[in-house]
């Protein structure tokens, strides 16, 4: 499959940001996130309305193309920081120069490359792959948008958005105003933008950063800390809901998206065990969306990144029953209440974040034992995303194959909502022992089309 670049554009907000917003300040959590980006693609097929007429499919894309964009044009002007330009690492130059959009044109069709998804291909619809920060961001653009064109007419968006401002759950209240605006212009006629920015830019107020880069400086080293050198691959493993409904019941837990995690857990854990001859004790971080769990809980519509990782342990010696790894995370995720969320935007916050950071990084660090790192997308909305031509096929995260890099999990719901793809990132050989593993092929299947849901 080959993926060619025809076009490449600045899309600018439809509106001016005004003088005094010009420099936006990043919060404390913001230099938190490790990846320099939040990567995401939307897969949208059009086979069951179009007909094989060449101009009707060049017609449409070329009108699809215009909407898309005008509609970006005016979200960018609600959510200003997504126009600029990274100042440096502390903060974003609003200075209107847009989102960077490539529009490109791909040699198979839509159905063609989802029947049998090559994950390694899939970083060719982003507009580039960045999984680790490395060096400094300075000057690059926050937004990046790269729309695929198939031979059928489907479409895949792929988004590259500056990890500094937006986490998932952000990036999802972003869409949701440009998907609206392409249907309707809703942010423009039925939104108040004064109220909307003013619900969205709050996270720099509710954990304000300090001049200092104790917290950035001592995140990063942390990060580092669990990273390893090896060959590291992703594969994709897709629970379906009977299937989810048993292991609920199995791990005796109240959420899916805890009884997969644990299952997960459990797989990794006897992987390693193989490979190195013994048990290893297990370090697991689970990624907590803060708004619903701070007090009063903040609006749904706010940037920034508002997450905290929520911690479980386990010594080589203990027992690694499906039901007590669930407890050991759900016992991690309740201390991510409101009094934490609290207590970080607080005096306190230094000293509890520090203290944090401390014991991830010592636990995780140690040779003996397994860092797996988990966060979900679940409930956020993603296959909501309607141009106004239907909701997506397919969404997905990307492959990859690296040198160095840390066992990781994204959880991401079904198409009909009621599924968990986990696509599980972690070294090559424990993999081949993880995608052979029973007791998980007994819940889920390995790659499996995402045509079987449509």
């Amino acid at each position: 499959m080959e993926v060619e670049i025809v076009s490449q554009e600045n899309i600018k907000p439809s509106s001016p940001t005004p003088q005094h917003l010009r420099i936006f300040k990043l919060s404390l959590l913001d230099h938190f996130m490790p990846s320099p980006y939040v990567q995401l693609i939307l897969f949208y097929d059009f086979s069951k309305n179009a007909r094989h007429c060449t101009n009707h499919h060049q017609h449409t894309t070329l009108e699809q193309m215009q909407l898309l964009r005008k509609s970006l044009s005016e979200a960018l002007a609600c959510f200003y920081p997504l126009a600029g330009k990274m100042k440096d690492d502390c903060s974003i130059d609003c200075d209107d120069e847009g989102a960077s959009f490539l529009e490109a044109r791909v040699n198979c069709t839509l159905h063609q490359f989802l029947f049998e998804p090559d994950l390694l291909l899939l970083h060719k619809f982003l507009p580039f792959q960045s999984v680790l920060s490395t060096g400094s961001v300075a000057g690059t653009y926050v937004t990046n948008i790269q729309v695929n064109v198939f031979e059928c007419g489907g479409i895949a968006i792929g988004m590259c958005v500056s990890h500094k401002i937006v986490d998932a759950a952000a990036l999802n209240t972003f869409l949701e105003v440009w998907t609206a605006n392409a249907r309707d212009n809703t942010c423009n006629k039925n939104i108040d933008v004064g109220d909307l920015l003013s619900a969205s830019f709050v996270s720099t107020s509710l954990f304000p950063a300090k001049e200092d880069l104790w917290f950035r400086d001592s995140a990063t080293e942390m990060w580092g800390s669990l990273l390893k050198e090896g060959k590291f691959v992703t594969r994709r493993f897709v629970f379906d809901a009977p299937a989810i409904a048993s292991l609920k019941k199995r791990a005796r837990s109240s959420t899916r998206v805890e009884a997969v995690s644990a299952l997960i857990w459990k797989c990794t854990m006897a992987a390693s065990q193989q490979k190195h001859g013994s048990p290893r004790g297990g370090l697991l971080a689970h990624a907590v969306n803060l708004r619903t769990r701070m007090s009063p809980p903040a609006s749904k519509n706010s940037l920034g990144n508002q997450v905290w990782l929520a911690s479980a342990r386990l010594r080589a010696d203990q027992e690694r029953e499906l039901d007590q790894l669930a407890r050991e995370i759900r016992v991690g995720i309740s201390k991510i209440n409101g009094d934490f969320a609290k207590e970080i935007g607080g005096e306190k916050g230094k000293e509890i974040m520090l203290d944090c950071i401390k014991e991830i990084r010592e636990f995780g660090s140690k040779d003996e034992v397994e860092y797996l790192g988990i966060t979900s997308w679940c409930k956020l909305g993603f296959y909501e995303a309607d141009f106004g031509w239907g909701k997506p096929v397919w969404v997905s995260s990307i492959g990859m194959e690296a040198p160095l890099f840390a066992n990781f999990v994204v959880l991401i719901e079904s198409r009909l909502g009621d599924g968990i793809e986990a696509w599980v990132t972690m070294d090559e050989e424990e993999m081949m022992i993880l995608q052979n593993d029973h007791n998980l092929l007994s819940y889920a299947s390995l790659n499996s089309t995402p045509f079987t849901s449509v």
